[in-house]
This record gives C-alpha cells, sequence and structure tokens, in this order.
C-alpha cells in the first residue's frame, strides 16, 4: 500500500510522526506498505525551525506544494490544484490528512474526487460553532472519509450522529499522546532556564496565537495585568511568535517577571511545559501535554475540542475573563488544582493500531 501523509501546518508534524514510525516499523516486519510525506507550504516556512525534523526522528517532506497566501479561499484552491497534479504523477493507494484546516479540506476533496481512499486523522473534534471556518473544515472533511480516526469516545459519537456508518470509525486513541511518549527521555532543558537560574516547578509557560484574543488589545490588556498581579514574584516564560509577540510586547505594563522569549524547538518547549508550574495558552495541543504531564492548565477559550481535557485531565477553560483568569492563576500559585488523570487509549499505541488497519486494507 503506497500512503500520502498530507501536513498544513508545523502541528501536523507532531501528530504524523508516529504514524511514520509504526509505517517504517512495519516494513522491516515485511508488510507492504510505503509512504510519501507531502507539506502544502513552502520549503523557506518561517514557521518549521531547522531542528523539526531531527528533534521528531522523520526525514522532511519528499514533496512541498509550495502554497502560501493569507486568504483561505485561495489557499484552499491552490492546495487542490497542487495536489491533483502529485496525484496525478504518484500512485496513492489511501491518503492521511490530520486536524481541520483549509489545506487538510483541500487534500480531501481532491483526494474523493480522484476516487482514492481517505483516511482522516483526529477525526470526530467539534466546536459545534459553523461560524468557525475550521468547523466547516471538520465537516467537509469527516463526510469525505473513508477512514475515521477518532481520540476518543465523543468523537466517535459524533461521527456516527453525522451519519458515518460503524464500519469508518476506529477509536484508536489520542496520536499525540505517541509523541510524547517516545520524546520524554529525549527532551531539551532550553537555556533561558539556566540564564534565569530556574528549577522545576518555579515558573509559568504562557503562550497566545488566537487572533479572537489579539484583536481585543484593550481586553488583552486587562488579562495581561490580572495575570501579573496574582502572579507577584513567579516567572511566567512567553515563547511567542510573531503578531503575538508584537502585541503583546506593546500591552505589556513595566515588569520584570514576564520573558518574552523567542519560539523554542519542539524537544526544547516540550522540557519548558513538562517542567512548570502551571500553563496559561490558547492551543489544544498544549492543553493535551499539559494532562499528559499532570501540568495545571489554564485555556484561554470558552470551549474545547479536547473535552476530556477538562473532564478528566488538568485542564481549565476562561474563556477571555481577567477575572477568572487570575482566580485561576492564583490556585496555580498556591497549589490548589483538582485531581487529574489520562483519559482512554492515551497510551502512545495510536499509531500501531491506525498502521495495523491500514495494512489490512
Amino acid at each position: 500500500m503506497n500512503v500520502c501523509i498530507v501536513t498544513g501546518a508545523r502541528p501536523n508534524f507532531i501528530k504524523v510522526a508516529p504514524i511514520i514510525w509504526a509505517i517504517n516499523k512495519a516494513r522491516k516486519e515485511g508488510k507492504n506498505i510505503a509512504y510519501k510525506l507531502v507539506y502544502s507550504g513552502s520549503l523557506s516556512d518561517k514557521s518549521l525551525e531547522s531542528s523539526l525534523f531531527d528533534d521528531l526522528q522523520i526525514r522532511q517532506p519528499d514533496v512541498y506544494l509550495g502554497v502560501d497566501c493569507l486568504s483561505l479561499n485561495e489557499l484552499t484552491g491552490k492546495v487542490m490544484g497542487e495536489f491533483d497534479k502529485y496525484l496525478d504523477d504518484n500512485q496513492t493507494d489511501c491518503v492521511i490528512v490530520v486536524d481541520d484546516l483549509a489545506s487538510t479540506m483541500a487534500a480531501a476533496i481532491v483526494t474523493k474526487k480522484k476516487g482514492v481512499m481517505l483516511a482522516h486523522l483526529v477525526a470526530g473534534t467539534r466546536s459545534f460553532d459553523i461560524k468557525m471556518p475550521k468547523e466547516i473544515n471538520r465537516l467537509v472533511i469527516d463526510g469525505l472519509s473513508d477512514l475515521l480516526f477518532t481520540a476518543g469516545m465523543g468523537s466517535n459519537s459524533i461521527v456516527s450522529r453525522e451519519g458515518a456508518n460503524i464500519s469508518q470509525v476506529y477509536m484508536v486513541g489520542n496520536i499525540l499522546m505517541d509523541t510524547l511518549r517516545f520524546n520524554h527521555s529525549r527532551l531539551q532543558r532550553p537555556d533561558v532556564l539556566d540564564s534565569l537560574q530556574l528549577n522545576g516547578g518555579q515558573y509559568m509557560v504562557f503562550t497566545l496565537n488566537r487572533k479572537a484574543i489579539l484583536g481585543n488589545r484593550e481586553n488583552l490588556r486587562k488579562m495581561l495585568n490580572e495575570m501579573l498581579r496574582v502572579s507577584g514574584d513567579i516567572n511566567i516564560i512567553a515563547p511567542l511568535r510573531d503578531e503575538a509577540r508584537v502585541v503583546v510586547e506593546d500591552l505589556l505594563p513595566v515588569n520584570n517577571t514576564f520573558q518574552i522569549i523567542d519560539p523554542l524547538s519542539y524537544l526544547e518547549f516540550g522540557y519548558l511545559t513538562s517542567h512548570a508550574m502551571g500553563i496559561i495558552t490558547d492551543s489544544g495541543n498544549v492543553a493535551e501535554e499539559a494532562t499528559f504531564n499532570g501540568i495545571p492548565c489554564i485555556t484561554l477559550n470558552s470551549y474545547t475540542e479536547h473535552v476530556e481535557t477538562v473532564s478528566i485531565g488538568s485542564n481549565v477553560l476562561v474563556g477571555e475573563d481577567p477575572d477568572m483568569l487570575a482566580r485561576y492563576v492564583e490556585d496555580i500559585k498556591e497549589g490548589r488544582w483538582k485531581k487529574c488523570s489520562l483519559p482512554d487509549r492515551w497510551d502512545g499505541r495510536t499509531a500501531e493500531r491506525i498502521v495495523s488497519i491500514l495494512c489490512e486494507k
């Protein structure tokens, strides 16, 4: 079987790396399976740090489609055109797409128009907000997919209610846990901890990316002020890039505890978050990693597609409410946090299950 794995952004590589490891293992065992890795962006993409592929122990993409534009509709059209050419030139038995980007949807549409089997990794995630472009992408991708690989029973129920045949749905587990377990002993202490003379449990981590938060500057200013007021002399380390860095630097009050740093490598960021006192973030992936590591996590959103991180794990939702943010930051500082555990099938064997299913097709 010839498998094409399509990625559209840096976080996708972190999720598909275990599938690549599992395919390589299956080939060594004599299984008839091979893969090509396709990236919708360009070779010069600044978000892909030079160490990423070495950190994940995978090769760089075999093909770069070279699409780079701000308009989601324009991006969708260009990816469709380039991926159509790719499938014309490369014998492909199955295409795996991951998550919910516009490029993911574009590849999914082309795959089905070509009559090629389509598999969706992390299927069945929903915000139930149809105004979100990503929600539309999820509905389209899941509706087209022949194989829906879900992370939990909640996602199984969602795709079943929406009409997916039970024979198409596989609860394989959380693929991100495969990567975390594999790299747990390989994490690298970042230099910033040495320069600040900080050890584990002595700092918090702050990440930010959502445009809705960045766009409401006055409220973001209140959130930053409340967070710093309550955290007191606790250092907050913030690896920020691009617009988020510019906006936060502009709004940040004068202080000596909030440290904005350059984005870290995958292994360095993993060390930073896994040894933190607590995390404030708007990233679902970071919240999942926090639950895996048992680190208190505050998510700056009113919902999560990863509900198990709240119901079972270490995550809480505060929306964009400065007062709620302050209350939970104080809880972290004072060592008050809920009991948490690992959700079902966060066992590091998700990719193994996926490749086993593919080899049977």
